[in-house]
C-alpha cells in the first residue's frame, strides 16, 4: 500500500487527486489531506440547497462536488481527511473506520463507529465518511474534525430549507465535535496528522511512502481544470430543483419562483405589488436559460434597465430576491 501525505490545501486540487489516484493507480492507497475553508458536497446533492451563499461568497468559502455520496461537509485546515483506495470486496464503512479509530483509541480518545457512517465521541459527530466504486476498486473517505471552527461550519451549512424544493439528497444536521477537545494530552493539527500516518502505516503489510510525482501533478492539475474547477461540475450537475422568495422592496413586495435545470433556469415567474413601465414577462424571458449563478444575473442586468420592470427595485435588492 502507498502511504500519501498530501500536504497541498487547494479543495479543487485535492478532489481531483483522489480521482486521478483511484482511475490511475494499481495499488492500495491511504492519503491523509487538508483543505482550506471549502463546501464538499455530495454527487447527487443540490448545491445552493447546500450552502449559505451569502456567508460563502463573503468568506471566499470554495464549493466543491465531490465523486462519493452522502451530504454536505466543511472543510478548513483544522480538519483532517483521510482516504482509502482498495479491491471492491476489501470491507464495508465500519472495516474502513477501524485503523482509524484505532489511533484515536490509542491516543486516549473514547472513539466509536455509530449509525450508518458515522464516527463519534460521546455520542457528538466528528467524522462522516462517503464510498465510491470504479470498476473493480473502491474509494472510502472521511472527515476528521480536528480543530475546526465550529462557527464558520454551522455557517457556511447554514440555510433555509423553506426556500427549496427538490429530490436531492439532503444534508443531516448532527451535533458535532472537535477531537482536539477530548485529547488527554494537546497536539496540534499537524503532529495529530503525522500520528496518524505513522501509526496507520505501522498496521499495514508492506506500507511505503508515496510523494506525487510531476506527471502526477500534471495530471491532477488537468483533471481539476477540467471537471473540479469547472461551474458544470459543482453546480450544473446539480439536480432540478425549485426556489421560492420573498422580499420587501422600495419598490413594494416582490416575489419569484423559479425552476432550475442543469444549473440553468428554466421557468421563473416574478410577482408583487410593484409598479412598472415594460411587461414583467419581459423579464422573466430575458432570465429563463440563464445559468443559475449570481455573477450571470449581475451580467444581466448591466443590459437592461430594471427599473423599466421593477420600479424602484435596486439590482442589489433583485439580486437578493433570486438567491
Amino acid at each position: 500500500m502507498l502511504c500519501i501525505l498530501n500536504s497541498c490545501t487547494e479543495p479543487y486540487f485535492n478532489l481531483a487527486a483522489e480521482e486521478y489516484v483511484l482511475k490511475h493507480f494499481n495499488d492500495d492507497i491511504f492519503m491523509l489531506w487538508r483543505n482550506e475553508p471549502a463546501v464538499i458536497i455530495g454527487k447527487n446533492q443540490n448545491a445552493v440547497a447546500e450552502i449559505n451563499i451569502e456567508f460563502v461568497k463573503e468568506n471566499q468559502i470554495k464549493v466543491v462536488r465531490r465523486q462519493t455520496g452522502g451530504g454536505a461537509v466543511f472543510h478548513d485546515l483544522g480538519n483532517v481527511n483521510y482516504t482509502f483506495i482498495a479491491p471492491k470486496d476489501s470491507g464495508n464503512f465500519q472495516t474502513f473506520s477501524e485503523p482509524i479509530l484505532m489511533v484515536l483509541n490509542k491516543l486516549g480518545v473514547n472513539a466509536k463507529f455509530e449509525g450508518r457512517n458515522d464516527l463519534t465521541i460521546d455520542g457528538r459527530k466528528f467524522s462522516g465518511n462517503a464510498q465510491c466504486i470504479h470498476q473493480n476498486r473502491i474509494l472510502h473517505h472521511g472527515t476528521l474534525l480536528f480543530s475546526s471552527k465550529m462557527e464558520d461550519l454551522s455557517a457556511a451549512l447554514r440555510v433555509n430549507p423553506l426556500k427549496f424544493q427538490d429530490k436531492a439528497v439532503k444534508s443531516v444536521r448532527k451535533r458535532v465535535t472537535n477531537i482536539s477537545e477530548h485529547l488527554p494530552c494537546p497536539m496540534s493539527v499537524i503532529d495529530f496528522i503525522n500520528t496518524v500516518m505513522k501509526e496507520v502505516s505501522a498496521t499495514i503489510p508492506h506500507a511505503e511512502p508515496y510523494s506525487f510525482s510531476e506527471i502526477d501533478v500534471q495530471n491532477i492539475n488537468q483533471l481539476k481544470a477540467e471537471k473540479y474547477e469547472t461551474w458544470e461540475w459543482n453546480f450544473g450537475s446539480s439536480p432540478k430543483f425549485d426556489f421560492g422568495k420573498q422580499i420587501r422592496t422600495q419598490g413594494g413586495n416582490v416575489e419569484v419562483a423559479l425552476s432550475v435545470e442543469h444549473g440553468r433556469i428554466s421557468n421563473i415567474r416574478i410577482y408583487g405589488d410593484f409598479f412598472f413601465r415594460k411587461d414583467i414577462s419581459s423579464l422573466e424571458q430575458l432570465l429563463i436559460n440563464q445559468e443559475y449563478k449570481q455573477e450571470n444575473i449581475q451580467q444581466l442586468l448591466t443590459t437592461i434597465n430594471l427599473d423599466d420592470y421593477l420600479c424602484n427595485v435596486s439590482d442589489e435588492e433583485f439580486i437578493r430576491l433570486m438567491f
